[in-house]
């Protein structure tokens, strides 16, 4: 009885190291050589893998790096040491970061009716006008872009989206999650911004909102360099053209032009 034991035991102990020989082979024949640089490089990006530089994640980046791609498509790299790992001189793009169409705090904006549904942008955004606040261009104020946010930079501030510019690394995520496409990412060197997005007449903006755009066009007369229109009641800023001269934030009636300085915390 005991010696079919020991047999069907040697048995199968002679098969494993068998297959384990084969297995040995196989992986040795046929592994995928991988440039020893491509793991220096991941360990100088951001390692968030928030898709900001449009790879899936900072090993694919890194991989492409390794392979010609532009290695200055992350934020929050060290640009430097890559450059060096490379053996070329990389030049970092420019900072960029989330920016809140919205001025809306609960302070400012009326409210059409008390909202008692899970407290969700995407859920409020389907209700009547676009959740309780009288705006429906505006803020639903329950976070569903701060929920999505991998840096902890977006936080709700008596009922309004609040980006920490410190935190923020321009990945996305909360652009996406935005049912109301309030966010939109922006350069650093942005020098004035609209905190607004609501397309509605200056009557109904002003008894939805204290802080709106009334389309007034004010700030597109003031604008010497043309970076400013006025489209669908909405004044819209292009960035390349804009010199910071500040005339119009000066002159907007509604305080809803300012400086992207002033971007960390609604106007009070």
């Amino acid at each position: 009885m005991l010696i079919p034991i020991l047999i069907a035991c040697g048995v199968i102990a002679g098969v494993s190291v068998i297959i384990g020989l084969v297995l040995g082979i196989f992986s040795e024949k046929f592994k995928v050589q991988t440039d020893e640089r491509q793991e220096k490089v991941r360990e100088c990006l951001a390692g968030s893998n928030c898709g900001a530089c449009g790879y899936a994640g900072c090993d694919a980046y890194a991989k492409a790096i390794v392979e010609g791609a532009d290695p200055g498509l992350c934020s929050g790299s060290d640009t430097e040491k890559i450059g060096q790992i490379m053996g070329r001189s990389v030049t970092a793009a420019e900072r960029r970061v989330a920016f809140v169409r919205c001025s809306g705090t609960c302070q400012k904006t009326n409210a059409n009716y008390n909202f008692n549904d899970t407290k969700d942008c995407r859920i409020a955004y389907y209700a009547p006008g676009h959740g309780s606040k009288k705006c429906p261009f505006g803020c639903c104020g329950f976070g569903a872009c701060a929920a999505v946010c991998p840096f902890d930079a977006i936080r709700i501030m008596d009922g309004l989206a609040v980006v920490d510019e410190d935190k923020c690394q321009a990945c996305g995520k909360c652009v996406a999650a935005c049912p109301n496409h309030l966010i939109e990412i922006i350069p650093v060197s942005a020098k004035y911004i609209v905190r607004c997005s609501s397309h509605n007449r200056g009557k109904e903006v002003k008894t939805a909102c204290a802080d709106g755009c009334i389309g007034c066009g004010m700030c597109m007369k003031v604008c010497t360099t043309g970076a400013i229109e006025v489209v669908n009641n909405l004044a819209r800023i292009d960035q390349s053209r804009c010199i910071g001269c500040g005339k119009c934030a000066a002159r907007c009636p509604s305080h809803i032009i300012i400086e992207r300085n002033a971007n960390h915390a609604p106007r009070t």
